[in-house]
């Protein structure tokens, strides 16, 4: 791609929105290969990001977020809202407007460098994809791993990209110093269907194969079935079908959960629907009109039927960690887990309330200083810009 010339004068107001005076802008890039994205080059300042739980336990954890906005442009996609922050809108401009972190590998050497830094384990994807198709330019990811290997930090990576085939190689050595945990999101398994939701998407056929690549290379991976979208996916025959081609392609672990809808997100997916669903309007509006999560009644029923077809093909549920939304939490070959119904009581959705048999979690056995930190601890002092 020719790069260097599609730069989009840096002095423009429209530029980048919220960042035209900031020393941190590079330059706005187009190219005819994507075409109506906007690529918006930033150094930024931090690589490290302090997340809260959101279940008020009083953990947190860590990410990092190289790549702001996704052109995989999921119409649910939950990280919408946070595009707003660069006076930008969370629907086209999430898809279309991506701001990169060109100096992010070098920025996160620097605070995993540090005395300060615990080793807490680092979670990538949980907001934008690290392996959108722009990564295939711009290659941040290996730098980001090499960080993470060699400060000793453990991390997980979560994605949608077939682009993580690339760093397999890298990732097998990095799983020599510290443990990696893996999975890929795929949460339709109608062609038809994934090119409409997720049109920026490599194909669920595609994500398989990587899946499978990425057994073959001796690494665990799990499928996260999220979301599943009521009354379209939630069918016994997709389900069935889903956790099916997930056990074939050697998932070692199933992450599910119904739709949610963020107040940000409600206009796309309605406007979306309302295109292509409309007999689903009315029934969306009475689950989600006052809500985030689809009622409790719905997940407990979604429960149901995903855990009989979940055994049926020899698959365990992971768990999701509370702060990330990562797999930090998932189980490893010989850790198992027993669903129980859940009363929602914790905030998170029932289908994730597990029971875990006597062992001790991934991130306990990765960062020994885990559960010293269970416990709300001053802001970080590793600031965050973008």
């Amino acid at each position: 791609m020719r790069w260097s010339g599609q730069a989009i004068d840096a002095s423009r107001s429209d530029a980048l929105p919220g960042l035209e005076s900031n020393s941190g802008f590079v330059r706005s890039v187009t190219t005819p290969e994507f075409a109506g994205v906007t690529f918006h080059e930033v150094l930024a300042k931090s690589a490290l990001n302090r997340v809260p739980s959101a279940d008020g336990s009083g953990t947190y954890g860590w990410t990092i977020n190289p790549y702001r906005g996704c052109s995989h442009a999921c119409v649910y996609c939950f990280a919408r809202p946070t595009h707003t922050y660069l006076e930008f809108d969370g629907g086209a401009d999430f898809d279309q407007q991506i701001v990169v972190k060109t100096n992010v590998a070098d920025v996160l050497h620097r605070e995993l460098t540090k005395p300060s830094w615990d080793r807490h384990p680092v979670a990538l994807g949980t907001n934008t994809d690290p392996y959108q198709r722009a990564e295939g330019k711009y290659r941040l990811m290996p730098g980001v791993i090499r960080a993470l290997a060699e400060s000793g930090t453990p991390f997980s990576i979560l994605t949608k990209g077939t682009l993580l085939r690339r760093d397999i190689p890298l990732l097998v050595e990095a799983a020599r110093s510290v443990p990696v945990d893996l999975a890929m999101s795929i949460a339709v398994y109608d062609d038809e269907l994934q090119q409409q939701v997720e049109p920026g998407t490599p194909t669920t056929s595609a994500r398989l194969a990587t899946v499978r690549a990425i057994r073959d290379a001796g690494l665990a991976c799990s499928v996260f079935l999220m979301p599943v979208l009521p009354y379209i996916t939630d069918t016994r025959a997709h389900l069935d079908d889903a956790i099916g081609r997930a056990a074939a392609a050697g998932a070692s672990s199933v992450m599910y959960s119904a739709l949610h809808l963020r107040p940000g997100v409600k206009p796309w997916w309605f406007a979306w629907l309302e295109r292509t669903r409309p007999d689903l309007v009315q029934r969306y509006r009475s689950m989600y009109l006052d809500n985030t999560y689809a009622p409790k009644d719905y997940r407990r029923w979604l429960a149901e039927r995903v855990r009989p077809i979940l055994r049926s093909h020899g698959m365990g549920l992971g768990r999701v960690d509370p702060a990330t939304g990562s797999m930090g939490f998932s189980n490893r070959a010989g850790d198992r887990s027993v669903p129980s119904p859940g009363d929602g009581r914790d905030g998170r959705p029932d289908e994730l309330v597990e029971q875990s048999v006597p062992g001790t979690s991934p991130l306990k056995r990765a960062d020994p200083g885990f559960d010293s930190r269970l416990t709300p601890r001053p802001a970080a002092t590793v600031p965050t810009l973008f």
